[in-house]
Order: structure tokens, then C-alpha cells, then sequence
């Protein structure tokens, strides 16, 4: 006995159609979405005519085949697969079916390269991140020559920022900064060049360290600058030495240069009445007034 099946394509479940073949999905969904268009063109047909309807036809697949590229954009074009040119700026043809294209930013991109724990030459773990500037010289390379250039060139820095700063002491990563990232940026540069990528500079934003290596950089740093403040002093009081003993030789050597500078002495004490000064009156000021007694 033959059971009669009804097959409706406007009441077919998902679920249904998960458990058919591939083949058969396909083939009901072209024709559950083609039914209104045939039913469309059967209707134009009928009213405009057949020289009418496709002239609207060709008018239709002119506009689908007009694409824009703007200033900042290239397309790389493929026909039946195979690549045939880039595309410039502006509105260009593309044959459905036929021809395909993608759009290649062509700006400069600023990417962030996340924080990337490392160990210095010296045994030091530090945490580092930096940004990477980079644009595209080669659109047709940036599609065919890698999956995802965003992505490998994002994880080429990453690797690379580990390796350069493995390879350095702490103190150099600290004071050349510059030196280090321009290292980077041709490295990833060098291997990135292949894909069409020009990488534009690289910068080392943020060196983290332990809390216990900020400590002793802190104590290093103190006990230079009190090394620092040692020295000043000495070479100071070096200075201030030669002075006084070429003062010292000025007053000996001139006839009662000791008394007026003694006579200067006690007039810059007067001026504070607020203490007692006990003054050392010198031996040359007693002779001087033995001198005045005989006379």
C-alpha cells in the first residue's frame, strides 16, 4: 500500500532540514527562495514584454556589479579564482559569478601589543607591551602570501618583543629604550615583508618590574646619589681650603691686612646684639699696642 506524501516548502521545519542531506537542503532552499522570482518575472513578462524585461535584467546586473573602493582602499581581484589585478579607488566592474574581490585597508594601523612576560639576559622577570605601527605596501601579497595579516603580524611582535628583550640586560632595557625597539621593528619587518607589510616603528610603552627588584633599585639609586652628595662635599671643602689658605697668604704678606680684616669681624658681630661674643684677640694686635706703650 502506497502512502501519498505531501511536501510543502513553506512549512518545513529547521530541525528537519539539519537531519537531510546537504545536497537536498541546498536544493529546497534555491527553490523556496527562487519561487517569488520566477513568479516576479512571469509577471513582468506579461505586462512590459520580453525586450523590456531585459533591459530592467541587464540594468539589474549592471548595478549588483558595480563595486566602490574608496581613496584609502585597494581590491584584490580574482577572476574564477585566480588572481588578476588590484582595483583602485573608484567604481570597477566585478562579473557575478564570474569575479571576486576584497578590500585591503591601506592606512596605517596602530596595533597593541599585549603585556608579554620575559626573562632579561641577567635572570630578571619583567612584564612588557608595546605598540606597532604598520600599513600595507602590497595588497595582493596581504591576501594570497598569509590567512590573517592582523593576526601574524600581532603575534610576530609578540614573539619577537620576548626573544629581543632575552637577550639584553635589565639596565640596558631600561636606559635604551629606543635601541631595543628599533631592533624589533626590523626584525618583524624583515619576516612581515613577505606579506606586503611595512612595519613604520615600534614603541616600548610600560617595562613592569617585581615589587622586590623595584626595592633594590630604589636602594641602588639612593646610595649613588649619597655617593654623589660625598663627593660635592669634598670637592667643596677642597675649594673653600685653597681659598682660605690663599686669603691666608694675602694677610700675611700685607702690613695690617689682619687688623682691618679683625676690625671687619667685630663690626659684622655687632650687628646681633642678641648673644655673647667671646672675641680671640690675635698676638699681632697686642705686639701692635706694646709697640704704641714704649713710643
Amino acid at each position: 500500500m502506497n502512502k501519498k506524501t505531501d511536501f510543502n516548502t513553506e512549512n518545513i521545519d529547521i530541525e528537519q532540514l539539519k537531519k537531510m542531506k546537504s545536497p537536498l537542503i541546498i536544493f529546497v532552499l534555491i527553490m523556496f527562495f527562487l519561487s517569488p522570482l520566477i513568479n516576479l518575472i512571469k509577471i513582468i513578462n506579461n505586462t512590459m514584454g520580453p525586450i523590456t524585461m531585459l533591459i530592467i535584467l541587464a540594468i539589474v546586473i549592471l548595478l549588483i556589479s558595480i563595486k566602490q573602493i574608496n581613496q584609502y582602499q585597494r581590491g584584490v581581484k580574482f577572476t574564477l579564482g585566480r588572481y588578476t589585478g588590484i582595483m583602485e579607488p573608484g567604481w570597477r566592474i566585478i562579473i557575478p559569478i564570474f569575479q571576486s574581490y576584497q578590500k585591503i585597508d591601506m592606512r596605517i594601523k596602530a596595533v597593541n601589543v599585549p603585556d608579554q612576560e620575559a626573562i632579561t639576559k641577567d635572570n630578571i622577570s619583567v612584564t612588557v607591551n608595546a605598540v606597532i605601527y604598520y600599513k600595507i605596501k602590497s595588497a595582493e601579497k596581504a591576501i594570497i602570501e598569509v590567512e590573517d595579516f592582523y593576526y601574524a603580524v600581532s603575534q610576530l611582535a609578540q614573539t619577537t618583543m620576548r626573544n629581543v628583550v632575552g637577550e639584553v640586560n635589565l639596565d640596558e632595557l631600561l636606559s635604551n629604550r629606543d635601541a631595543i625597539a628599533e631592533k624589533i621593528r626590523m626584525i618583524v619587518e624583515k619576516a612581515a615583508d613577505a606579506w606586503g607589510v611595512e612595519v613604520n616603528s615600534v614603541e616600548l610603552k610600560d617595562v613592569t618590574l617585581p615589587e622586590e627588584m623595584k626595592r633594590v633599585i630604589g636602594k641602588q639609586a639612593e646610595a649613588e646619589r649619597e655617593k654623589r652628595s660625598v663627593i660635592i662635599k669634598a670637592e667643596g671643602e677642597v675649594v673653600a681650603s685653597e681659598n682660605l689658605a690663599k686669603a691666608a697668604r694675602t694677610l700675611s704678606s700685607a702690613d695690617g691686612a689682619l687688623h682691618l680684616r679683625t676690625l671687619a669681624t667685630l663690626n659684622d658681630l655687632s650687628s646681633d646684639q642678641s648673644n655673647t661674643v667671646i672675641f680671640a684677640v690675635p698676638i699681632e694686635v697686642l705686639k701692635a699696642l706694646e709697640g704704641f706703650k714704649k713710643g
